[in-house]
């Protein structure tokens, strides 16, 4: 199959099992927060919550796009994305992956709502910082713009929403001053009709908005593996014909001849003569080819490996203040290199039935340790009506907003968070429970750094081994 030995067929099957592990792992750790409150209010029967929960996680994984996918593939150095050595494609995407599952299996061991976007990001982040440690690797290091912008994305979440559900839980208060609603669950009756019905349109939509955030993730995981273990398939989306590719390219070409070397600094001149060596590279392989069926199966990875340093390095050369190129310019560039990367940008149906049926499975197994803590531990209170369909509406709303902008978002954290302003908002900061708060706070301070450190670790053994 796809013309690989058998012992690396082998591999490539342990990566996509590994990356599906995943996708199950965080099913059962992040989703359990989408169905803790239907549960614990009795709104739902545990067995309905998780498979109506699961189902939304299915459509939300295939309705939300690639652009958290591609986000998170980028964290990583370009020069580890455009390293056609299989070996050292599986070195990266096994510590990674490794790593990841090692810690959101043991927080969920524990009962610690903890969060697998931070895990896969620090997991991410190891790999990045390990691979600039390798001879040839040295200034790779990783994407910082991009890991600034996800670390961004995952701070302010939480904060967001903590703060939300504490204003949330003051317009129930003044508009619904129903006292049902500001009850503890009764153990064995579930809630009143419109409460049940909110609390069940609360869960539906963090399941939906978590399949088409977190799901994203596995999507972008499953093709690092793919692209790295079989570029010649896998490198451009196989739906386009990347002759195609011509007219994005010669309008690139175009504002690139633009530019006025005599202008620029040492630094930006080397950047320019590296994207006018990518545009040469793909004029190269174009040449002479009239049909696909013309294109070696190695050019497909020789593409890729082009558009991906010519964005990176055009990205650097354009943001010089040395430039003086015209905003018409500038937008014709940038409109021709997203076309060329929605080329290399892409996810097969497949990929997304994978990561989709995974996570879908995952929800529906494992969920009790995290319902209790959400319900029981995080305030010193058990959770009313009014804090879960206020926490679950702040959440969804939060993590549907990063989805929409291509960011990740941590469930996990943004529930948490507003499950504690809810708890704030009915009594005052000292209704929260200070050891369990301490406990998730410790995770999420320690979630970074001990995945960064075990997935570098990892990746530089397996280097070891690979050469």
């Amino acid at each position: 199959m796809f013309g690989l030995e058998p012992h690396v067929l082998l591999l490539l099957a342990i990566c996509l099992l590994a990356a599906c592990a995943f996708e199950f792992v965080n099913g059962f750790h992040d989703t359990a927060n989408a169905v803790a409150t239907v549960i614990y209010t009795n709104t739902l029967r545990p067995w309905v919550a998780v498979v109506w929960s699961a189902f939304w996680n299915f459509i939300g994984v295939f309705s939300g796009g690639i652009a958290v996918a591609m986000g998170i593939v980028y964290l990583l150095p370009v020069e580890s994305l455009v390293d056609q050595n299989v070996y050292h494609g599986i070195a990266m995407v096994g510590a990674l992956l490794v790593a990841a599952i090692i810690w959101n299996i043991g927080t969920w061991y524990y009962g610690i709502p903890s969060s697998s976007s931070h895990a896969l990001i620090g997991s991410i982040l190891g790999v990045g910082i390990a691979f600039s440690l390798l001879p040839g690797g040295r200034g790779a290091a990783i994407n910082w713009s991009k890991a600034s912008e996800s670390g961004l994305a995952l701070l302010l979440g939480p904060l967001l929403g903590f703060t939300f559900t504490i204003g949330m839980m003051f317009l129930l208060k003044r508009f619904f001053p129903s006292k049902a609603l500001f009850k503890e669950p009764h153990k064995r009756k579930p809630p009143p009709l419109f409460i049940r019905l909110t609390l069940i349109a609360t869960c539906t939509l963090v399941s939906f908005f978590h399949g088409s955030n977190d799901g994203q993730k596995g999507v972008g995981l499953i093709m690092l593996i793919l692209i790295g273990i079989v570029p010649a398939h896998f490198a451009l989306d196989n739906s386009k014909n990347p002759l195609d590719l011509r007219d994005s390219l010669a309008r690139v070409e175009y504002v690139i001849n633009r530019v006025n070397a005599a202008e620029l600094g040492t630094t930006d001149q080397q950047l320019l003569t590296e994207v006018r060596a990518q545009t040469a590279e793909l004029d190269r392989v174009f040449t002479g080819k009239n049909a696909v069926s013309d294109l070696p199966k190695q050019a497909r990875f020789e593409i890729r490996r082009a558009i991906l340093l010519l964005s990176n390095r055009g990205k650097k050369l354009l943001a010089s203040k040395s430039i003086s190129l015209s905003t018409a310019d500038r937008d014709t560039y940038k409109a021709a290199i997203g076309q060329m990367s929605s080329f290399t940008d892409y996810a097969p149906w497949q990929v997304l039935l994978m990561v989709s049926l995974s996570l879908a499975c995952g929800t529906m197994i494992g969920w009790q340790r995290i319902v209790k803590t959400i319900g029981e531990r995080i305030g010193k209170e058990h959770l009313t009506y009014a804090q879960g369909a206020s926490s679950e509406l702040v959440a969804a709303m939060m993590i549907g907003a990063s989805t929409q902008l291509g960011l990740p978002s941590s469930t996990t954290h943004v529930l948490t968070s507003s499950i504690a302003g809810s708890m704030v908002a009915s009594r005052g900061v000292k209704n929260i429970n200070p050891d369990m708060v301490r406990s998730i706070a410790l995770a999420w301070v320690l979630t970074l750094p001990v995945t960064m450190v075990l997935s570098g670790g990892l990746f530089l053994l397996f280097r070891s081994f690979t050469g």
